[in-house]
């Protein structure tokens, strides 16, 4: 026969709900412990059958030296300190232009962000394309090397 009222709700009126004795569902022991306790114990059987993935490494990691690390400096600030690298020998002047070789301050890309107001010549192995455009517009002239 179908039943027509969930099972639950004519337990409500006992006191331990189909469990048996009061004690038996007290605590975590019943479960066999709690989260992933007793995975390659007791609960083996589960993790095959559930997580078969759950142990061991996959994938591998990239090694370090094969991972090219950006360092980049934006256009506002080479601008900004320009007088100050041509004091402290960071950076020379040709043709009333200063040149600034970045890989010289710890850097290996220029990036566009900010104003430039007054012509440089920057030396760097990579530009984004908006730090070119503003270079030039400056008046100035990015070499790559």
């Amino acid at each position: 026969m179908i039943r027509s009222k969930r099972k639950i709700t004519k337990q409500r009126g006992s006191r331990t709900v189909g469990g048996g004795c009061s004690k038996k569902r007290r605590g975590a022991g019943h479960r066999g412990g709690r989260g992933n306790a007793g995975s390659h114990k007791h609960h083996w059987t589960w993790i095959v059958k559930y997580d078969p993935d759950h142990f061991g490494k996959y994938g591998f990691k990239r090694p370090q030296k094969a991972i090219n690390k950006v360092n980049p400096v934006n256009l506002s600030y080479l601008d900004e300190k320009s007088e100050q690298l041509l004091d402290k020998g960071l950076a020379t002047k040709e043709n009333d232009m200063i040149v600034i070789d970045i890989t010289e301050l710890g850097y290996n890309k220029v990036l566009g962000s900010g104003k430039i107001t007054k012509p440089l010549v920057i030396k760097s192995p990579e530009f984004s394309g908006l730090a070119e455009k503003k270079i030039q517009e400056a008046g100035g002239e990015p070499v790559t090397l």
